[in-house]
């Protein structure tokens, strides 16, 4: 199971948001590039990197930063914000190993078939991030009515491979990842299925991991609080 520290960008720092919320924002650091080495220097083999003002539509230069993060030799998973096919082609060519599309995958699901046809299923992510059952998008700001497991089959119908789940409810609140839902959304739709949200433990790494089917786990909160180490995170899913 692979472990991906995350780096949410918002205003060129590393941010968490709890809940998604861009009032409640705790910064962590004014050089994301020294965090993503930090990272890597503990051992991390992929790095999950958000564009949150481009989930919120703000102008930015966090491309940038992907830029310099990508050239430390870890592959990147990048999103946020990406919502048409120059942008998805934007973040490739400044060095995005895989890129996570949310909001488009609901609204132009014909854009990640395009996107699954240009760069190869590998390459793309969709999230399935939701709330109250149902998968939200602008940045978790509105709600749709497709449920998470009803969008995962027919993207994976679409030829998509990965995805990534978020109970934005648990979003850097570190009160547990949703293990039961995340497992049981990787039965019901064959996606490699990464976990997001919650994590506050080392133990939630260890439940992800008994369950046989979460391919993934994202770390944010916990690790900028301390609360889980990176190399023992490591060590119980797996860096590869």
């Amino acid at each position: 199971m692979i472990i991906y520290p995350a780096i949410d960008l918002r205003g060129g720092r590393v941010v968490r948001l709890k809940e998604g919320d861009p009032n409640r924002q705790t910064v962590f650091s004014d050089d994301p590039v020294s965090t993503a080495r930090r990272w890597i220097d503990e051992g991390a083999a992929w790095l999950h990197m958000v564009n949150l003002d481009g989930a919120f539509a703000d102008q930015n230069a966090n491309g940038l930063i992907l830029e310099q993060v990508a050239k430390l030799g870890v592959p990147v998973q990048f999103g946020g914000g990406l919502r048409r096919i120059e942008d998805m082609q934007r973040a490739i060519d400044q060095g995005a190993a895989r890129i996570v599309l949310g909001t488009v995958a609901v609204q132009q699901p014909e854009l990640v078939i395009e996107a699954v046809g240009r760069w190869g299923a590998e390459h793309i992510c969709v999230g399935l991030d939701a709330r109250d059952g149902k998968v939200t998008t602008h940045g978790w700001q509105s709600v749709s009515e497709v449920t998470p497991a009803d969008l995962g089959r027919m993207m994976a119908a679409r030829g998509v491979r990965h995805a990534l789940y978020t109970d934005v409810s648990r979003d850097g609140a570190l009160t547990g990842v949703n293990v039961e839902s995340t497992a049981e959304l990787a039965r019901q739709t064959d996606l490699q299925v990464i976990a997001s949200g919650g994590v506050g433990s080392i133990e939630d790494i260890r439940r992800l991991v008994a369950t046989g089917v979460v391919s993934g786990a994202i770390i944010g909160m916990a690790l900028y609080e301390g609360r889980v180490q990176l190399r023992e995170a490591l060590a119980i899913g797996g860096t590869q």
